[in-house]
C-alpha cells in the first residue's frame, strides 16, 4: 500500500498524497514536526499541496521528510543545507544534494564529489558514480532543504508554501539542542540562514560555521568565495576530531 501512495503512473517516485504520517521521522524531530503540522502555517501548507496534486501536478520527492528519518537529531554533526529539491523526474528522494542510486549525478553534487577528492586526495570520488548520499546521513549529516517539495520541472515552485517555517525552525532546534556542530553554508540562500545561528549566540559559540559559493557550475568558481578550494570538508572533519568526535567518511 505504502508503495502505491509513492509511485506515479510511470513509475516515478512521487508525492501522490498528502500523508505525513508516512514519513517517519527519527528520535528528537517528533514534536517539532507534530507542532508544525498542526499550526495554521502546517494546514495551509497541506491544503496548497493537496490542491495541486488534485489538479494533477507531480510531486516530488515521495518522502519529503527523509532527511529527518535518517538522522536523529542527537546524531547531528553536520549540517548541509539546500534549497528545494530536484525537480526532475526520478532525482529527489527527500536529501539535499543526493539522488537515489542509478540516477545520473547532477553538476552540483558532481562539484561537490571533486572537493572531496581535491581534499582528501582520493581522485576516485571525482569520478564516482553514486550520488545517493545516505551514508551521510547515517554518519550525522543532516542534507536539508528549506523547502521540502517541488512540483516536476518547477524549480522554487513550492518556495512560498510555508516549508521555510518548518525548516527554520530544525535549523534552530539543531543550534540550540546539539553542541559541535558544523554548518556548511553554500550559496546566498543558504547563508541568509546566519541570522538564525546569531540569534542562539550562547551555543553558536561551539559550532562552526563554513560559507562558500553554491557548488552550481554557475558559480562554483567565482570569487570571493568559490567553492571549489574551500576545503569546507577537511575542516568539517578537523573540527570534529579536535573535540573527539568521529569524522564524517566523505
Amino acid at each position: 500500500m505504502q508503495n502505491e501512495l509513492f509511485q506515479s503512473t510511470d513509475q516515478t517516485p512521487c508525492l501522490n498524497f498528502w500523508m505525513p504520517s508516512n514519513w517517519p521521522v527519527a528520535a528528537g524531530w517528533n514534536e517539532l514536526v507534530a507542532e508544525f503540522l498542526s499550526s495554521e502555517t502546517g494546514r495551509i501548507l497541506a491544503h496548497s499541496v493537496k490542491n495541486r496534486i488534485d489538479t494533477g501536478a507531480v510531486i516530488y520527492p515521495a518522502a519529503p521528510f527523509k532527511a529527518l528519518e535518517l538522522t536523529p537529531l542527537d546524531q547531528v554533526r553536520v549540517v548541509i543545507l539546500g534549497q528545494d529539491p530536484y525537480h526532475g523526474a526520478g532525482q529527489a528522494h527527500g536529501l539535499a544534494f543526493s539522488v537515489p542510486t542509478g540516477v545520473k549525478i547532477p553538476p552540483s553534487l558532481r562539484n561537490i564529489f571533486k572537493e572531496i577528492a581535491q581534499e582528501t586526495g582520493d581522485f576516485a570520488i571525482a569520478k564516482r558514480i553514486d550520488g545517493c548520499l545516505e551514508s551521510w546521513a547515517k554518519q550525522g549529516v543532516l542534507l536539508l532543504n528549506t523547502c521540502l517539495t517541488v512540483e516536476s520541472g518547477q524549480p522554487a515552485s513550492h518556495a512560498k508554501l510555508g516549508w521555510e517555517v518548518l525548516t527554520d525552525a530544525i535549523i534552530r532546534k539543531v543550534a540550540a539542542s546539539n553542541r559541535n556542530v558544523v554548518f556548511l553554508l553554500w550559496g546566498a540562500h543558504a547563508q541568509a540562514k546566519q541570522k538564525i545561528l546569531q540569534d542562539h549566540a550562547s551555543v553558536t559559540g561551539e559550532h562552526l560555521v563554513l560559507c562558500a559559493n553554491h557548488p552550481s557550475p554557475l558559480s562554483a568558481m567565482r570569487p570571493p568565495a568559490p567553492f571549489l578550494g574551500c576545503q569546507h570538508f577537511a575542516l568539517a572533519n578537523q573540527f570534529l576530531r579536535e573535540r573527539g568526535l568521529d569524522e564524517i567518511n566523505w
